[in-house]
């Protein structure tokens, strides 16, 4: 089953406004993420614009119909946030319920999970 990362793409870190960026840290996420994610097999990315989580930004969340979702926040737009969040992904996508197990987790996953959501009801 494909687990969708869907990444806030207007979010934008602490003292974003003060830099010379041409483009939002959500937007350099969601490229790398992309990238990252481009030859995953049952991983697939979206942009959304805003995600509610702007004291945590940089903002994603893992989801796949019928499993627990998350939402994770604080990252860096940079290619180890970046390939952490498609590894966990791709680990998402094969288990059956959506958990993974703590010991399984990327190292760059940990700290940054905000909530759980449990699956809809059918």
């Amino acid at each position: 089953m494909t687990t969708w990362i869907t990444i806030c793409d207007t979010c934008k870190r602490d003292g974003w406004d003060q830099t010379a960026m041409d483009r939002t840290d959500g937007e350099a996420l969601a490229e790398l993420v992309e990238q990252a994610a481009a030859s995953t097999e049952n991983v697939r990315t979206r942009r959304v614009s805003c995600t509610m989580g702007c004291v945590r930004a940089c903002n994603i969340t893992v989801q796949a119909a019928g499993k627990i979702n998350y939402s994770l926040g604080s990252f860096l737009p940079e290619e180890e946030d970046a390939q952490a969040i498609v590894d966990y992904a791709a680990k998402h996508a094969a288990s059956e319920t959506g958990q993974v197990p703590y010991r399984e987790w990327p190292q760059g996953v940990k700290g940054h999970f905000v909530s759980r959501h449990q699956p809809l009801p059918e």
